[in-house]
């Protein structure tokens, strides 16, 4: 079974900092693309920032210059490095990986069950 686990969310207040990390466990032969996604109250889940297996990335307009997505392939972990923090990032955050499990010949898609961020004005 894959299973991720995301931490480091919280209440901060606008302009502060916040870093998330997403580690993936289970017997897992390989990640290729893992991303960061958030949904605020109400609202459609958004893409956030993606980086694939050989670290490009890609990040949505509402977060460039202020988000850094990163990961370590060798702790199967990423990471969203998170600054000048406005009221509008306000939501949960889920992790996605694209898996490729031991006992599975393809990948699938796996979710983390979310991380609350809170940014106060």
């Amino acid at each position: 079974q894959v299973q991720l686990v995301e931490s480091g969310g919280g209440l901060v207040q606008a302009g502060g900092s916040l870093r998330l990390s997403c580690a993936a466990s289970g017997t897992i032969v390989r990640i290729e693309n893992m991303g960061w996604y958030r949904q605020a109250p109400g609202k459609e889940r958004d893409l956030v920032a993606t980086i694939t297996n050989g670290g490009d990335t890609n990040y949505a307009d509402s977060v460039k210059g202020r988000f850094i997505i990163s990961r370590d392939n060798a702790k199967n972990t990423a990471y969203l490095q998170m600054t000048a923090l406005k009221p509008e990032d306000t939501a949960v955050y889920y992790c996605h990986a694209d898996v490729r499990p031991s006992w599975l010949p393809k990948f699938y898609d796996y979710w983390g069950q979310g991380t609350q961020v809170t940014v106060s004005s």
